[in-house]
């Protein structure tokens, strides 16, 4: 397999866990065996242990001094107020709620742009800002939940803050990644990552009860440390190396397809006309957004 093929699969890979990773981690939380806290605390220190022992493999750079406090607040904001609120989101709305509304990223990640990158903004751009958004609005104003006891409006807010904050994080590590190959700091990212969600998750982490395990819920708590968690962050970089940021971008709309149609299988959320009509305003807002403009001659 050669290296592009292998990309094009990593990538694909990383959406399927990301897909697959709204019901089981939704599972988990909802039936009360691990609260949403405490397993963002689970996931990250997991995570930080996989990432360490990984890297007793690899020869890695030195990291600057000063590229440490670059390090932290993508830790803030990539680890700790990302995780904490995407879990916490989607324990109150509903995976393809959450799934959809995680493909404005592309969005926010050019609002961000504009500001801190040097971005040109144009009318068709502007026009994909608008869809974006309205798709957004029109999931959280109008969306139900099959489940009784899900608050849809403060889920999908919780879940768009999430991504303004992961959007946050690309442009802060955007020169880290530059300067460093990505397993040289992301171990040191979820390390500095348990600073910020141990005081969250440390008690509600006490509370577990262990011995209530099913081995279904086992299977998902790993599949959410190693497979969603471990897994994505080791296959992201792998398909970076090959493929334009762009392209990778681009898979981001399997999210929501993956997560739809195994939640409907799994008997965790339904389609309806709302989340069709506020898919396909996201889905073209972003395509404008992230549209290239043509050269002219």
């Amino acid at each position: 397999m050669n290296s592009r093929k292998f990309a094009l699969l990593a990538v694909f890979l990383v959406q399927l866990l990301y897909g697959l990773n709204y019901t089981y981690a939704k599972n988990v939380i909802n039936e009360g065996f691990v609260q949403s806290f405490a397993f963002v605390l689970l996931r990250v220190v997991g995570a930080t242990i996989l990432f360490w022992l990984f890297g007793l493999f690899f020869k890695t750079e030195k990291i600057a001094k000063k590229d440490f406090v670059t390090i932290f607040f993508g830790a803030l904001f990539g680890v700790g107020i990302n995780m904490l609120l995407f879990l916490k989101g989607l324990e109150l709305t509903t995976p393809i709620h959450a799934s959809v509304i995680m493909t404005i990223t592309p969005v926010i990640i050019l609002i961000l742009s504009i500001f801190y990158l040097d971005e040109k903004l144009t009318k068709m751009k502007i026009l994909g800002i608008i869809l974006a958004f309205s798709g957004g609005l029109l999931l959280t104003a109008l969306g139900k939940s099959t489940r009784v006891g899900d608050n849809v409006a403060l889920g999908n807010l919780c879940i768009f803050i999430n991504a303004v904050s992961y959007s946050i994080y690309v442009i802060i590590i955007k020169r880290l990644t530059a300067k460093y190959h990505p397993f040289t700091f992301i171990k040191w990212l979820f390390l500095f990552g348990i600073l910020f969600t141990l005081p969250f998750g440390y008690q509600e982490t006490l509370e577990i009860q262990w011995h209530t395990f099913t081995p279904y819920i086992w299977f998902s708590v790993l599949f959410v440390i190693v497979g969603a968690t471990f897994g994505t962050y080791l296959l992201n970089p792998l398909a970076l190396n090959s493929l334009k940021a762009s392209t990778v971008g681009t898979f981001i709309y399997l999210q929501p397809v993956i997560a739809g149609v195994f939640a409907i299988i799994m008997g965790v959320d339904a389609i309806s006309p709302i989340k069709l009509g506020a898919m396909i305003l996201i889905f073209s807002g972003v395509y404008l957004v992230t549209k290239k403009p043509k050269v002219s001659i």
